[in-house]
């Protein structure tokens, strides 16, 4: 493979089935089917020891609301993780974010629709704000995305209590909170749906187009990447922003899901969602992930607090399953990617996985 580094030019990844690169990329896909596996297990578990209670349409209903705000968050820490960053910022600037929308809310009357439409754009903005921020940092300070990160979780949160004295805002208008109760589908309201949409929307840009594509070659070698012409500093920027965008979206449903914003509710929010996007697949390494796996790792501990109420068993347990299961996710992907660098016929995995497009 020639390398030609000149700006703007096209890179793809090689064909999944095709080449050594496509031999680590397998691999990432057994791992989001042994993950479904556990959650069928699971959900199997349940349905027989919860019966009619767990297999309920109002508990299905229930465990897709707990989801939707995560799956939201998870398609942007599918992005940055897949480049091999971590943002444990999203929880804080949703609630940064839901602050900033509720106070414009209020200020602006606090009911119709242009209210509400107006506390959408801000907390959309204020989301990205904070992702283009952290953005910045990570690819032009050449600042650990691990430290920028948890200052940004830090300073997020803290001035949203600064700006609120810690006390939650109700400002939200009905119809906002009316979307979310009223408009269903299938017997489920409106928010798991809207979920759904950005879900497919962040699975066709990562799986079908070139900002996916640039994404998988960043995490898989972002030397090679930026040898090829892949300008890596600014798509880094963009992960981060979209990231920051999706917590704004986030901030926005939760507002329409509780009527309130909830500034001491989201401490655990960017756990779980890492712990999610990892448990489905995408590798901490860098170079792995499908969006498919994120949703599967997102209804794992979702399931398992609805099924443990309904048995009746403490729902501290949750965090042990979770933890279990995370830990041995991250095992088999470490024990697999070192399996695939030994089998490999040349010293380099990433053989190929960078071409022209013609």
């Amino acid at each position: 493979m020639s390398v030609i580094p000149h700006e703007e030019q096209d890179v793809v990844v090689q064909d999944p089935n095709k080449g050594g690169g496509g031999l680590l990329h397998r691999l990432g896909n057994t791992q989001s089917v042994w993950i479904l596996g556990v959650l069928i297990v699971i959900i199997a578990f349940f349905s027989i020891t919860g019966g009619s209670k767990f297999l309920s349409t109002s508990n299905f209903s229930l465990i897709a609301q707990n989801v939707a705000v995560w799956a939201v968050l998870g398609v942007g820490m599918t992005f940055v993780i897949i480049t091999s960053g971590i943002d444990l910022s999203i929880g804080s600037v949703l609630v940064f974010a839901s602050v900033a929308a509720a106070k414009a809310m209020e200020a602006a009357g606090g009911d119709g629709i242009g209210v509400a439409l107006l506390g959408m754009l801000v907390a959309a903005l204020s989301g990205t704000a904070w992702g283009w921020l952290n953005g910045v940092l990570v690819a032009k300070a050449k600042v650990p995305a691990l430290i920028v990160t948890l200052g940004s979780l830090s300073v997020a949160l803290g001035l949203a209590q600064v700006i609120t004295s810690g006390i939650d805002i109700r400002a939200v208008p009905e119809v906002m909170t009316d979307f979310n109760t009223y408009v269903k589908i299938l017997g489920i309201p409106s928010m798991p749906f809207v979920a759904l949409v950005i879900l497919v929307l962040g699975g066709i840009v990562l799986h079908k187009t070139k900002f996916g594509r640039y994404t998988y070659a960043i995490g898989s070698n972002e030397e090679s990447a930026r040898r090829v012409g892949v300008r890596v500093d600014r798509h880094l920027i963009l992960i981060y922003a979209l990231s920051g965008l999706l917590a704004g979206v986030g901030a926005i449903m939760s507002l329409a899901q509780f009527g309130t914003t909830t500034i001491a509710g989201q401490s655990l929010t960017n756990l779980n969602v890492i712990a999610a996007v990892v448990i489905g697949g995408t590798s901490i390494f860098g170079g792995e992930g499908t969006i498919f796996g994120t949703v599967v790792g997102l209804f794992i501990p979702a399931v398992l607090q609805a099924g443990f109420v309904i048995i009746g068993v403490q729902p501290f347990w949750q965090g042990v399953a979770v933890g279990t299961v995370l830990v041995a996710a991250v095992y088999i992907d470490q024990s697999r990617r070192s399996a695939a660098l030994r089998g490999a016929s040349s010293p380099s995995p990433l053989r190929a996985l960078l071409r022209r497009n013609k």
